[in-house]
C-alpha cells in the first residue's frame, strides 16, 4: 500500500503527459499523422477497391504502343487527331475529352515545315503549295467545333496571364467560394483557334499529397483573371449532358447550414448531378481496380476496329498511356497510371456516386474518441491483469479499425482509426510502465486531467444522399404551415435591441424544433413568422399528420414559453403580457425548387395552396384561434379532434373554402369531454347552415359559457358574426351561408 502510494503521482504524471502529446498531436495534425491516416485509407481502398463496371459510360482512348507502331511517333499530326475525333463522334460518343494541351501549333502542318525550310527554291514551291492547303490546327478546329469537345489546359504558377475563354457559365449561392479554391495566376492553354472552336475546356490540374499520390481531386480552381476554371473531367460531364451552368453551393446558402462562418464550398451541380465536395471543391474519388475494358486503343478507332458500342452514348477521354510518353502518376491502388486513366475513374466515380468524403467533423469526432479510448485504457489498467488489459486494448484497436472500414466500405467515408489506435497504444505503454498505478483516486485524477485538456466536440449528420434531393422544379403534394405572432409589435414596445434579440431566440428556437422534431423543413422566417412545409424535398410519410402534430407541438411550446416568461416577469418584479400566435396549416400541389435569380436563389414553394396557407394563418385571428387548417388537411387526417368552423371566401380567392380549428390529437377526439363538445359545436353550425342566426348565436354564447376560457374567444367572435348575420342577413346563394372576409 504504501509502495502504491508513492507511485501514484508518477503514474499520474506520466498518464497526464501521454495526455498532453496526444491532445497536440490531435489538434496540430502533423504532416506525419496527415501520412499515416493516408496509409490507412490507401489501404483500405486495396482490401476493397471499387469494382469496375463496363456499363459506365466511360471509356479511354490510349494512344497506346500499339498506336504508336501503327501510325508512328508522338505528337501525330492534327489531321490525325481531326479523323479520330470524327470518328467518334461518328459511332455516336456523348463527349469527348483530350487529356493533351494543345498549347502550340500544330509544328507538322505543311505552312509550319515550309517556315523551316532553308531558303531555296523547294521552299519557295513548298510555301505556294502550303499557301493554298489548309492548316492542320484549321481542319482540328472544324472537327472541335462540330463535336461535343472538352480540351485540357494546365493552370500554373507561369505561362500565359490572360484568362482562357469561359466556357461553362457558373452561378454561386452562399459565401464567394475563392478564398477556398486554389488560385493560379497563369494557364498553358490551347492555342486561340483550338480553345474558340470547343465547347469545354478544363484544368488538367491534380492536387497530389506530398508522397506524390493523387487522392484529392480539384473540379474548381481559380485561374488567371480571377475566373472560376472547372476540372476536365467535370467539364466533359457538362458538356455530354449539353449544360450551361454549373452550380456551386457553398456555406450559408440556402439550406446549408454554417452558423455564419465561412466553411467553403458544400456541393457542384452539373446537369442532373450534385456533386458533394470538400471545403475546397474537391472530390475524393474511390479508385477502381484496373481494367482492360477501360481503354480502346486509338489504333482500334482509326483502323475501323472498335465496337460501335464501345463509344456510342460514352463519355470519351482520349490521352497517352505508351510508356515512353511520361504521363504518369501514382493512385492508392497502383503506384504508376497514366494519367488519363485518372480522369476516367473520375468520371466513373461522379457518374456512380463513388466518391469518398472526409466530413468537417471527422477531425473532432476521432480527437474525441481517441481522448475516450485513452480514458478506457488508462482506467482499466490498474484494475485487470496485464494479459487481459492487453487483449482488451487489442480488441478495441481492431474494432476502430473494422468500425472505420465499415463507414469506409458501405458509406464511403474516411474516419481515421490510426489515430484512435495510436493513443489506445500510447494509453496501454504509459500503463504498463506504469502498472503499480491501481487505485481509483489516481484513476479519478486521471479523468479530471484529461477533462481541461480535451474540449467537447459538436458532432454533426451530413443531406445524405443529394443525389436522391430533388433540386429543381417539381410539382410535388405538400403539408404548408404558416405561424406568426400576435400583437408582436406591442409586445416589443420598450424592449431593448437586446432583448428583442433574446425574445425572438426564446420564441424560435422551440417553435423551429418542433417542426424539425416532425421531419418538416423551415422554409423561411418573415420576422416572427416562420413558413414551413412537408413532403420535400425528402419524401416524408404520412407527412399531413406530422404537420398536425407539430402544430400541437407548437401550442404546447408556446404555453411553456409563456410560463417562463411570466416566472421571469414575477422574479423582476414587471409587467408581463402573454404572447399568442396563430397557425395555418393546408394540403395540396405546390411548385417545389430553386427559386430566384441565377446568381442567388432559395429552395422554396409557390402555389395556391401557399397562399391560403397564409390566409388560413390570418383568419385565426378573426376566430380567434391558434390553429386553422383547410378541409382537405382535416380529411387526411380525420380522426384529430376536430371543429368545424364553416366556409370561409378569403382575398384572392372566388370560392368558399372549409376550414376546421384543431382542438387536440386522437386520444383527446375520442374523450367524452371532446364529443359532448363537438356535439352541442355541430349543432351551433347546423342552426348557421339552416340560416337561423338566431338560435345559432344562443348556441355560441352557451358554448362561450360551459368551454375552457382559451376557447371563449371563439364563440364569442361566431356569436358576434351571428348577431350581425341576424341584424342584416347576407344573400341566399343556394347553400349554407359563408363567411367573407379579409383574413389580413
Amino acid at each position: 500500500m504504501k509502495r502504491s502510494r508513492r507511485r501514484r503521482p508518477a503514474y499520474f504524471l506520466a498518464t497526464a503527459t501521454a495526455a498532453l502529446a496526444l491532445l497536440a498531436l490531435g489538434r496540430l495534425q502533423p504532416p506525419a499523422l496527415d501520412d499515416l491516416r493516408n496509409f490507412v485509407f490507401d489501404s483500405y481502398q486495396r482490401l476493397a477497391p471499387r469494382p469496375y463496371d463496363p456499363g459506365l459510360p466511360v471509356r479511354v482512348i490510349a494512344v497506346d504502343e500499339d498506336s504508336l507502331a501503327a501510325f508512328g511517333q508522338w505528337p501525330w499530326p492534327r489531321t490525325r487527331l481531326a479523323a479520330l475525333l470524327d470518328k467518334l463522334v461518328e459511332a455516336g460518343a456523348a463527349a469527348v475529352a483530350f487529356d493533351i494541351v494543345f498549347a502550340e501549333a500544330d509544328q507538322t502542318s505543311l505552312d509550319h515545315y515550309a517556315q523551316r525550310l532553308p531558303d531555296g527554291s523547294a521552299k519557295t514551291q513548298i510555301a505556294a503549295i502550303a499557301a493554298h492547303a489548309i492548316p492542320n490546327d484549321q481542319i482540328f478546329a472544324q472537327s472541335i467545333a462540330a463535336a461535343p469537345t472538352a480540351l485540357g489546359l494546365t493552370l500554373s504558377g507561369s505561362g500565359q496571364k490572360r484568362a482562357p475563354p469561359q466556357k461553362a457559365g457558373v452561378a454561386m449561392a452562399g459565401d464567394d467560394p475563392s478564398a477556398f479554391l486554389a488560385a493560379f495566376p497563369a494557364a498553358v492553354a490551347p492555342i486561340a483557334e483550338l480553345a474558340e472552336a470547343t465547347r469545354g475546356l478544363g484544368a488538367t490540374n491534380w492536387a497530389p499529397d506530398r508522397d506524390g499520390v493523387v487522392r484529392r481531386i480539384p473540379l474548381l480552381a481559380i485561374g488567371p483573371g480571377g475566373g472560376v476554371t472547372p476540372s476536365l473531367a467535370l467539364e466533359a460531364l457538362r458538356v455530354a449532358q449539353g449544360a450551361s451552368t454549373i452550380i456551386v453551393r457553398s456555406s450559408n446558402a440556402s439550406g446549408e447550414t454554417a452558423f455564419g462562418r465561412q466553411t467553403g464550398v458544400n456541393a457542384v451541380k452539373v446537369g442532373a448531378f450534385e456533386i458533394a465536395v470538400g471545403a475546397a471543391a474537391d472530390i475524393r474519388p474511390r479508385y477502381g481496380a484496373e481494367a482492360p475494358q477501360r481503354l480502346v486503343s486509338a489504333a482500334a478507332i482509326l483502323e475501323d476496329r472498335a465496337p460501335r458500342d464501345e463509344i456510342d452514348g460514352r463519355i470519351i477521354v482520349i490521352g497517352t498511356t505508351a510508356v515512353g510518353l511520361g504521363d504518369i502518376r501514382a493512385t492508392p491502388l497502383q503506384p504508376t497510371i497514366p494519367g488519363v486513366e485518372i480522369h476516367a475513374q473520375i468520371l466513373e466515380s461522379l457518374l456512380s456516386g463513388a466518391l469518398l468524403s472526409r466530413p468537417d467533423w471527422a477531425n473532432g469526432l476521432e480527437l474525441v474518441v481517441a481522448g475516450a479510448a485513452f480514458i478506457l485504457v488508462a482506467a482499466l489498467l490498474p484494475l485487470v491483469a496485464p494479459l487481459i488489459s492487453a487483449l482488451a486494448a487489442t480488441g478495441l484497436i481492431g474494432a476502430l479499425f473494422a468500425a472505420s472500414f465499415l463507414a469506409f466500405d458501405r458509406y464511403g467515408l474516411l474516419v481515421d482509426a490510426a489515430f484512435p489506435s495510436l493513443s489506445v497504444a500510447l494509453a496501454y505503454g504509459v500503463g504498463a510502465v506504469a502498472l503499480w498505478r491501481k487505485d481509483q483516486a489516481a484513476r479519478r485524477h486521471v479523468h479530471m486531467a484529461f477533462g481541461k485538456f480535451i474540449a467537447p466536440a459538436v458532432v454533426e449528420g451530413l443531406v445524405e444522399h443529394p443525389e436522391r434531393l430533388v433540386l429543381g422544379g417539381e410539382t410535388r403534394e405538400l403539408t404548408v404551415l404558416f405561424s406568426d405572432l400576435r400583437d408582436f409589435s406591442t409586445i416589443s414596445e420598450g424592449l431593448s435591441a437586446q432583448e428583442l434579440t433574446h425574445f425572438m431566440n426564446a420564441y424560435l428556437t422551440p417553435m423551429t424544433d418542433a417542426i424539425l422534431d416532425r421531419e418538416g423543413t423551415v422554409d423561411k422566417y418573415i420576422g416572427d413568422a416562420i413558413m414551413a412545409f412537408w413532403n420535400a424535398p425528402l419524401d416524408v410519410a404520412d407527412h399531413p399528420r406530422k404537420a398536425i402534430r407539430a402544430a400541437l407541438d407548437m401550442r404546447a411550446a408556446m404555453a411553456r414559453f409563456n410560463d417562463e416568461r411570466a416566472a421571469e416577469a414575477e422574479r423582476e418584479g414587471r409587467d408581463y403580457r402573454k404572447a399568442a400566435m396563430g397557425i395555418g396549416l393546408n394540403l395540396g400541389p405546390c411548385s417545389v425548387g430553386n427559386m430566384g435569380s441565377t446568381r442567388r436563389f432559395d429552395y422554396s414553394i409557390l402555389g395556391d395552396v401557399v397562399n391560403l396557407t397564409s390566409r388560413l394563418e390570418g383568419l385565426c385571428k378573426w376566430f380567434r384561434v391558434d390553429i386553422l387548417v383547410s378541409g382537405d388537411l382535416r380529411d387526411a387526417a380525420a380522426d384529430f379532434a376536430w371543429l368545424d368552423l364553416g366556409a370561409a371566401q378569403v382575398v384572392g380567392r372566388s370560392t368558399p373554402t372549409r376550414i376546421y380549428a384543431l382542438a387536440g390529437d386522437e386520444s383527446f377526439a375520442a374523450s367524452e369531454s371532446f364529443i359532448a363538445w363537438r356535439d352541442e359545436h355541430v349543432t351551433m353550425m347546423r342552426y348557421h347552415a339552416e340560416w337561423d342566426f338566431a338560435r345559432a348565436r344562443v348556441a355560441a354564447a352557451d358554448l362561450r359559457a360551459s368551454v375552457e376560457s382559451h376557447w371563449g374567444g371563439c364563440y364569442m367572435a361566431m356569436e358576434q358574426r351571428f348577431a350581425a348575420f341576424e341584424a342584416a342577413p347576407p344573400a341566399r346563394t343556394g347553400g349554407a351561408p359563408f363567411w367573407k372576409m379579409d383574413s389580413k
